[in-house]
């Protein structure tokens, strides 16, 4: 009989201790897997490297369909689309092990997720069958390239604001489809639109599958944009649009709950989808700083370039570790529902939604440790990083877009804060048990826990479990004082999110690093054990600082003192010389040539 693993909560890491060998590492890749991503790699070798300028100058409109074709050839556009449908039906971690290595491909990056992710995921998870059979093959081969139409100019984060209705016609055989949308993927060369409107004065919008040929559709120039020049940009017209009742994807009104859930998966996959991305930051920065004489050295031997490097990596690493663990999470609950008999489509749903919280994560702290890679880029390259003829210029550019789309930062800061708040008033989550334990915790005598120092990375280990109390502290007090009245302060909200992202990203990378060690031993992963410490001690010094904002924006007096000492109490951490742990890890990257974690 199959064991199935114990799957844990979304967000529950803030109250429990995780085990490392109940969290998955990159480095368990199944040798099929790790054969699956180097076919992806040769394919960008292969397909982008050589014509990045062309993607990017727009002159060859028919350069980036074929490409996306070559793509569907390879299997690239159909990783987790079931084999009846023609695709590899491989699992979700697989899925984002591929965003993982498309992430490095610059503007086919955006091409590639907004067709295969956004795209078809829609049909794949709300398609009745026979929308599934239609549309499916032709999307995983490429033949039809799909976007995804929900923004509007006045409908950004607000999502279900949209004007574009949609009427149902005298014969009831199709809806009529009016309004404008924005900012499309793809756009300029789609067959296939996802469209999201409004019927009469519903609530919550619907969503369509709108072909191409069915005409009404119009388009406004390419955008000419900061980054990703070489995706297809357009604003998208529909006037009276004429699509057959049996396109309309779901039921009326779940258009709003499709894109909620599109998006959670959206979210987790670019956080993976960054790290392709930083790993060829890091190793161009590499390469030049070893190439790059000043003073008659190399300028990689210079401590300043050290430090660059190795946090470039440490943060990469912290990135990784965080992915492919929530990545697992949510595999591994899509393998318990369909376990217990749910449909193995709706388990996929309900595995990502459960787990929302760790998307909107993942999406946030990816997203910023790429923007973090490329500055630090381009200062490696210093003068010829800002030249258009050094890679770094481009990197620049194309990163930006990442901590806008799938919802901006602040919106996933503020939603995860909510996700958690909401998950516990509901009884989901024991968060407010926890937070009281802590704060009886704050009015009694402090207690010095002794930790076992011959154990490795325990002392670590007892810090984080310290940093969770901060985040209990201030959560469940924010919640009591504020109320509902929570929601509207937003920097509070952002204040605890820094935190939770923070507890989380650390956390992840110390039982990568402790599984490694289990595995490997001590010596064979000095490196790593730098990393994770280096991590957790910037990880300490943003959540002290995070939480003193938080707690001077709502508390005075007294109590104000109390939680500030509780702050302090929490967030005592030994000390470590980050300088020479950089060191350790610069030197290895400058000796391997590459990022070495993975």
């Amino acid at each position: 009989m199959e064991t199935l693993k114990k799957s844990i909560n979304g967000g529950e890491y803030l109250i429990k201790d995780a085990e490392a060998d109940q969290v998955f590492i990159p480095e368990a890749f199944s040798e099929e897997q790790m054969m699956m991503a180097q076919a992806c790699q040769d394919f960008l070798d292969t397909e982008i490297e050589p014509h990045r300028d062309a993607i990017d100058s727009m002159k060859h409109p028919e350069l980036v369909p074929a490409i996306l074709r070559k793509a569907g050839d390879l299997g690239l556009l159909g990783i987790a689309v079931p084999e009846e449908y023609g695709g590899l039906g491989m699992s979700f971690n697989t899925s984002m092990l591929i965003a993982d290595i498309i992430g490095s491909a610059g503007s086919f990056s955006t091409t590639y997720g907004a067709h295969s992710g956004i795209g078809t995921l829609p049909i794949l998870y709300y398609g009745t069958e026979e929308q599934k059979q239609k549309y499916l093959p032709k999307l995983v081969n490429a033949e039809w390239a799909a976007c995804y139409c929900l923004t509007e100019p006045d409908a950004g984060s607000d999502a279900n604001s949209g004007k574009t209705k949609a009427v149902l016609n005298e014969e009831g055989t199709h809806y009529l489809i009016t309004g404008q949308k924005m900012w499309i993927s793809n756009g300029g060369f789609a067959d296939l639109f996802i469209v999201f409107a409004r019927i009469a004065d519903d609530k919550y919008l619907s969503a369509f599958i709108v072909e191409k040929s069915f005409g009404g559709i119009s388009m406004n120039e390419e955008e000419k944009k900061m980054g990703i020049k070489g995706s297809s940009t357009r604003q998208v017209f529909f006037n009276e649009c004429k699509v057959p009742v049996e396109n309309m994807l779901s039921e009326r009104g779940n258009g709003f709950k499709i894109a909620v859930n599109i998006l959670n998966i959206g979210r987790i996959k670019l956080g993976a989808g960054v790290l392709g991305g930083c790993r060829k930051v890091l190793r161009d920065a590499i390469q030049y700083a070893g190439e790059r004489k000043q003073f008659g050295v190399s300028i990689n031997s210079f401590g300043a370039i050290k430090q660059k490097l190795a946090e470039m990596a440490i943060r990469t690493y912290a990135c990784e570790s965080l992915c492919y663990r929530a990545g697992q999470d949510v595999e591994d609950r899509i393998a318990a529902l369909t376990h217990d008999g749910m449909d193995p489509t709706l388990a996929k749903l309900k595995g990502v939604e459960e787990f929302a919280i760790e998307c909107a994560i993942a999406k946030v702290h990816g997203s910023e440790v790429l923007d973090y890679v490329v500055d630090q880029g381009v200062q490696v390259y210093g003068g010829m990083g800002y030249s258009a003829e050094a890679p770094m210029e481009r990197a620049y550019r194309d990163a930006r877009i990442s901590r806008i789309y799938e919802g901006t930062n602040e919106i996933n800061r503020i939603l995860m804060v909510g996700m958690v708040l909401k998950r516990a008033m509901k009884g989901e989550i024991d968060l407010f048990g926890p937070a009281m334990a802590v704060g009886e915790e704050l009015k009694a005598v402090p207690s010095f826990e002794t930790v076992d120092r011959s154990q490795p990375l325990a002392v670590e280990k007892h810090t984080i479990k310290q940093l969770k109390k901060v985040f209990l502290m201030l959560g469940g007090r924010a919640a009591q004082v504020l109320g509902n009245k929570l929601e509207s302060e937003q920097e509070i909200m952002m204040n605890l999110a820094d935190i939770m992202i923070e507890i989380y990203a650390a956390e992840s990378a110390l039982l990568r690093t402790e599984k490694l060690i289990e595995k490997n031993g001590l010596e064979a992963n000095a490196i790593h054990i730098a990393a994770t410490q280096v991590y957790l001690f910037e990880a300490v010094e943003k959540i002290q600082s995070a939480g003193k904002e938080a707690i001077m924006s709502f508390l005075t007096g007294d109590e104000q003192k109390v939680m500030l000492m509780g702050l302090k109490r929490f967030t005592k951490s030994e000390p470590v010389n980050t300088k020479a742990l950089r060191r350790q890890v610069a030197d290895a990257l400058i000796e391997s040539g590459k990022y070495l974690f993975f």
